[in-house]
């Protein structure tokens, strides 16, 4: 009889064919930029909606030459903020970043995720994520407690539908 430590001792041999398929599979990476005009006037994310699947990595970069964002999911462990992330799921914050600094998340609950830029969140800086699909196992709709948003953030959102059908939505697709 082979055991684990037979294979392994043999250099892993079919343990290792065996694994090589998901070693070779790499992990998908989407960029959200933070942008903003030179005078400061206009601050955006783009992509401002994205559809992912499970285990995606959400890279934020700072692309603004004039301004520090932030990437920040709605939730009351951050700012006391309502939850628009799904149930079960981590929240995150990225801290201040300047420009061309970056932040990295990987989302892996089904669902959608709302999240903002703390200093400018009132001008509408937010932005939407949709992993997975509605009809998937234990998938999480939009929060519906919208009453401490302000209306710019509600307007800026792009809907859930919209979001499936095209998978990434520019900031200048909304507007």
């Amino acid at each position: 009889m082979r055991t684990r430590r037979h294979i392994l001792a043999a250099g892993g041999g079919g343990l290792a064919t065996l694994a090589m398929p998901s070693l070779l599979r790499a992990q998908q990476v989407e960029v959200i930029e933070m942008r903003g005009t030179p005078r400061g006037e206009r601050i955006w994310y783009n992509p401002i909606g994205l559809a992912i699947t499970p285990g995606t990595i959400l890279h934020f970069v700072n692309r603004d030459p004039v301004n520090s964002h932030t990437a920040t999911a709605y939730h009351p462990e951050l700012f006391d903020r309502p939850a628009r992330i799904p149930d079960g799921a981590a929240p995150w914050n990225s801290d201040f970043l300047l420009p061309d600094e970056s932040f990295e998340v990987t989302l892996e609950v089904p669902g959608v995720y709302d999240y903002y830029c703390l200093p400018h969140e009132m001008a509408g800086m937010v932005g939407r994520i949709v992993v997975s699909r509605p009809s998937d196992l234990g998938w999480h709709g939009v929060a519906q407690d919208t009453d401490d948003l302000p209306e710019a953030a509600l307007r800026a959102f792009p809907t859930v539908e919209a979001i499936l059908d095209q998978s990434r939505i520019d900031p200048e697709e909304t507007r």
